[in-house]
């Protein structure tokens, strides 16, 4: 009998075989059997996944140390994970986006969702951001970067290396440009109607948050004549689109001078400019102040970083949301609009709505639902995983 190709993770009798067969791409390592040879595997290479009875399930990259032992890559134990593998995979997440979008503007590989455990890919017009942010993917990354280029037309691609999922496999950060040359300035993005800046080389994640986008336009679709606030508005993401849609005017508030300045430039080049003001500082500090001073708008929209980013912050970060919806609600004139949103994993839609619900009553203001959004379909949703659906946007009349 010869051995197999690849060496073999075996699930314990207890794991629940099940839940990888109807279509879980992860086996936690707890649920492994953790032998001499399984402990010897390497995080990263290639490895068969079979059941306790020793019948395969797949064939996936695994990381015996961490907390999931075992990501599935194709579900055909026979499949060979080569160049022309992942080539399929990325024409597969091209051709989505090409049908989605007539602009060369959009996320083009969001990780399990995509097929592709860690990959995070965006593009911008010719330049893409990539962000391997597994081992198995750092050891491939001349092949996807020909593979990249080859298939999109892309002259340049820039590797970002930055996030914290990588200290998690112990890679380092690293940014670099794997193809063409860095943009000389920021690159202008066309959404929503309106123009964003996206600085791919020096700001947060890949330069831009496009999974907003369906979000942004439900609340441009409310914002004709409508004095807007923008909270945590890094690039002016919802202040920018509300002024396409006709908002008389625009404040943008954010922890970020340069985000800001992005913003405002995102505004000059839309010729509105004259329209959008920025106030830098403490998202809840400044809200204060607003309503100190008696401001009022009539949408308001909070879009704060991820407070509940585990379970373990679960608590924490489901307070932290209920506080912004209580400083937020006050600044809503009545029959207005507050959009509050969450990009938290651990806080699921239910727990996220709840904690609005909570806040709003607290300010003493009488909310209705009016709309909850998700990412955009550029940001496919694996159903196994709640993870890769991480968006909550809730619009609420008050």
């Amino acid at each position: 009998m010869t051995a197999p190709p690849f060496p073999v993770l075996r699930l314990k009798p207890k794991a629940d075989a099940r839940r990888i067969r109807h279509g879980h791409p992860w086996a936690w390592a707890d649920d492994l059997v953790l032998d001499r040879r399984a402990k010897a595997v390497p995080a990263g290479a290639l490895a068969l996944l079979h059941d306790a009875n020793r019948e395969p399930l797949g064939i996936g990259v695994a990381s015996v140390g961490a907390r999931i032992g075992l990501r599935i890559l194709d579900r055909n134990p026979d499949a060979t994970i080569d160049r022309a593998w992942l080539a399929a995979k990325v024409d597969r997440a091209l051709s989505l986006r090409t049908a989605l979008y007539d602009a060369p503007f959009y996320r083009l590989i969001h990780a399990e969702g995509d097929g592709l455990p860690g990959l995070i890919v965006d593009r911008f017009g010719e330049t893409l951001v990539m962000q391997p942010n597994a081992i198995w993917l750092e050891e491939r990354l001349a092949d996807l970067t020909d593979i990249l280029i080859e298939a999109t037309g892309c002259t340049t691609l820039i590797k970002n290396g930055t996030s914290r999922a990588r200290a998690q496999e112990g890679l380092e950060e690293d940014m670099a440009v794997l193809a063409g040359t860095a943009p000389d300035g920021p690159i202008p993005v066309p959404m929503t109607g309106a123009t964003y800046m996206a600085d791919v080389m020096g700001g947060q994640k890949t330069g831009l948050f496009y999974d907003q986008r369906p979000n942004h336009a439900f609340a441009a679709g409310l914002a004709e004549g409508a004095r807007v606030l923008d909270v945590f508005s890094h690039v002016g993401g919802f202040a920018l689109a509300a002024l396409a849609a006709g908002a008389r005017d625009a404040l943008a508030v954010d922890a970020s001078g340069p985000a800001l300045e992005l913003a405002t430039s995102g505004a000059g080049a839309m010729g509105m400019e004259d329209r959008f003001a920025t106030r830098v500082g403490d998202a809840f500090a400044t809200m204060e102040a607003l309503a100190a001073e008696g401001a009022e708008f009539d949408l308001v929209v909070a879009d704060p970083p991820a407070f509940a980013p585990s379970k373990p912050a679960l608590d924490n970060g489901l307070r932290a949301y209920e506080r912004v919806a209580r400083l937020a609600a006050p600044l809503v004139a009545d029959g207005g609009t507050l959009v509050l949103c969450s990009c938290s994993h651990a806080a699921d839609v239910a727990k996220f709505r709840a904690s609005c619900l909570r806040g709003i009553g607290r300010a003493g203001r009488d909310p209705r639902i009016l709309h909850t959004g998700f990412a955009g379909p550029d940001h496919p949703v694996h159903p196994s995983l709640s993870d890769t659906g991480y968006l909550k946007a809730i619009a609420f009349r008050l």
